[in-house]
């Protein structure tokens, strides 16, 4: 049997292909396909090496959660008020605010919440508040990558040149430039069609979908005067952007989100409604 250990390892073998010295960023991109199709690197090492070339280049801004999409906690509400909240949403953390979003006074760790359940007497939501991290829209993220692990902090409020609250942002948004979204059994792949069956009759859909071509799949009538897409129409049914989980039912479908980010929707599970459901509110 033969000595594995005698054989060059991958990096070894990726350190001889790169020899030749890249002169630009390009030619570095481009050795790494290379290295990619002579199957010294797999597809998720690949994605990952230009995930930290890209974190390199893009700036806060460019992936931060804007200001309306925040999920915050009014210090000025009482516990029983935002504790549904904060199980709804399912965040470890959020920014507590002092009647606008403008003024952060602090973060708070949902887990802290524990002593209000154990009957503390002395339970007081500004106690157990953290600093706040305040950052500028242009930081770039390699940078605040660095940060967030010397700091051992986890999310940041970004505010703009005139110091007010623009968004924020936290470490698993950083990640994602480099690792991509967590995908699941309900996600697609790109070349996959936008619209899929599965055995029970429902259809995967991607948000993209244009209403024509959902209409022609479904046999539906929606218009595609205001919106082209069917995912544009479904959170204008919703009136926000909606997380996974959530559901609406208008003309006679059920609209059931199987993927959102802070940003956008990305596919749904179309279903009959029954009758008694029908336009009603998720």
């Amino acid at each position: 049997m033969a000595d594995d250990s005698s054989k060059p390892s991958w990096l070894e073998r990726l350190s001889h292909l790169l020899l030749r010295e890249p002169e630009d960023r390009e030619q570095l991109i481009e050795l790494l396909h290379a290295a990619y199709e002579k199957n010294l690197l797999d597809a998720d090492a690949l994605a990952m090496i230009e995930g930290v070339m890209q974190v390199s280049e893009m700036q806060v801004r460019d992936i931060m959660i804007p200001r309306s999409q925040m999920d915050v906690i009014d210090i000025t509400d009482p516990p029983e008020k935002f504790i549904p909240f904060v199980i709804e949403t399912a965040h470890s953390r959020f920014p507590v605010i002092d009647e606008n979003k403008d003024d952060v006074i602090g973060i708070l760790l949902a887990k802290d919440l524990l002593r209000y359940y154990a009957g503390d007497e002395e339970f007081n939501v500004r106690d157990m508040l953290r600093p706040a991290v305040f950052i500028p829209e242009s930081k770039r993220l390699n940078v605040l990558l660095k940060e967030f692990r010397s700091n051992r902090n986890h999310i940041a409020v970004v505010v703009d040149e005139y110091g007010g609250v623009a968004g924020m942002v936290t470490i698993e948004d950083v990640l994602e430039q480099i690792v991509g979204d967590i995908e699941d059994e309900y996600d697609f792949d790109e070349t996959e069609d936008n619209i899929i069956q599965d055995s029970n009759g429902r259809y995967r859909v991607k948000a993209l979908t244009e209403i024509v071509d959902f209409n022609d799949a479904l046999g539906t009538v929606f218009s595609d005067e205001e919106f082209s897409t069917i995912g544009g129409l479904v959170v204008n049914k919703f009136g926000h952007l909606p997380k996974r989980g959530e559901h609406v039912i208008f003309d006679g479908y059920k609209f059931t989100v199987l993927r959102a980010d802070s940003r956008r929707l990305h596919s749904m599970l179309v279903e009959q409604a029954p009758e008694s459901g029908e336009n009603a509110a998720p």
